[in-house]
């Protein structure tokens, strides 16, 4: 057995009940893959789309009905390093990727405000396009649960807003292309010990403005979300899973006001009705 199929093994037999059992929860719960569907899973280097793009491979292999896999590397202006060390998994997992360049860096290096919020934007606008290119009617991304419940909470907290990160997403610009999340309902701390238990040396941020220096996680938003989630399970171990839940029981009778792209509420509307 060779380290490719070590690793994928473990996900279905040491890591069953933590990453695949939820792994195929989150497939059929949000129904993100559907029959033909043909699929660029997109790898940024990390643990998490590493993973993900094996758990669809084993999926592939055995699914009930057809569908297929682009794997696909954007290269943003990586230094050579990383570049070669996303290259090198690649092969050692037996994921036939396709590489191509898009500078974003080179372009984002020069903005001032909210630098990382437009390298994720252009990035996902370079994903889709070659996506299409290549036939695919959807792009997997490797977002987890704890991004989920993060993301909920920096609404809240920063944002004035109660949102969150959807399983899915019909784009905006790419009609007929769809975003979907198959680790969803995955937890970081599983992925962490599935790297761990076989190994593995991914890219941790292999951004031009972070790759000599901690600063930016330090002080990020994402990662104070992860201390606080963190304090809190201590209290309480199901913090995180009440967090995600809050977003599915929303009680309409309860809320002072919401709204849509179309229609803005306030209770006041129909107080006295």
């Amino acid at each position: 057995m060779n380290k490719a199929e070590e690793v994928e093994r473990s996900i279905i037999k040491k890591f069953r009940k933590d990453i695949w059992i939820k792994f195929i929860a989150g497939i059929k719960d949000y129904e993100l893959i559907k029959p033909n569907d043909n699929i660029a899973v997109c790898i940024s280097g990390g643990k998490d789309s590493f993973l993900m793009a094996k758990c669809l491979q084993h999926l592939q292999k055995y699914s009930d009905f057809p569908f297929g896999l682009k794997f696909l590397v954007m290269d943003p202006g990586y230094n050579n390093e990383n570049r070669n060390l996303i290259i090198e998994n690649a092969k050692m997992l037996d994921i036939p990727i396709q590489i191509f360049e898009a500078r974003i860096f080179n372009y984002v290096e020069k903005v001032d405000k909210s630098p990382c919020y437009l390298c994720a934007r252009m990035r996902r606008g370079y994903l889709y396009k070659y996506a299409r290119e290549l036939s695919c009617n959807k792009i997997a991304l490797g977002h987890h649960f704890d991004d989920v419940i993060e993301t909920i909470l920096m609404s809240m907290i920063y944002g004035s807003e109660i949102r969150t990160m959807m399983p899915k997403l019909h784009s905006t610009n790419y009609q007929g292309m769809e975003l979907i999340r198959p680790l969803y309902m995955v937890k970081e701390a599983s992925i962490i010990k599935w790297k761990n238990y076989n190994n593995l040396n991914f890219l941790r941020c292999a951004c031009r403005f972070t790759e000599n220096s901690i600063e930016n996680e330090g002080t990020s938003k994402r990662k104070e979300m992860k201390e606080l989630i963190n304090k809190f399970r201590k209290i309480n171990s199901n913090i995180d899973m009440n967090i995600f839940r809050s977003v599915e029981n929303v009680n309409l009778n309860t809320i002072i006001g919401y709204h849509d792209d179309d229609y803005k509420y306030n209770f006041l509307d129909d107080y006295n009705k």
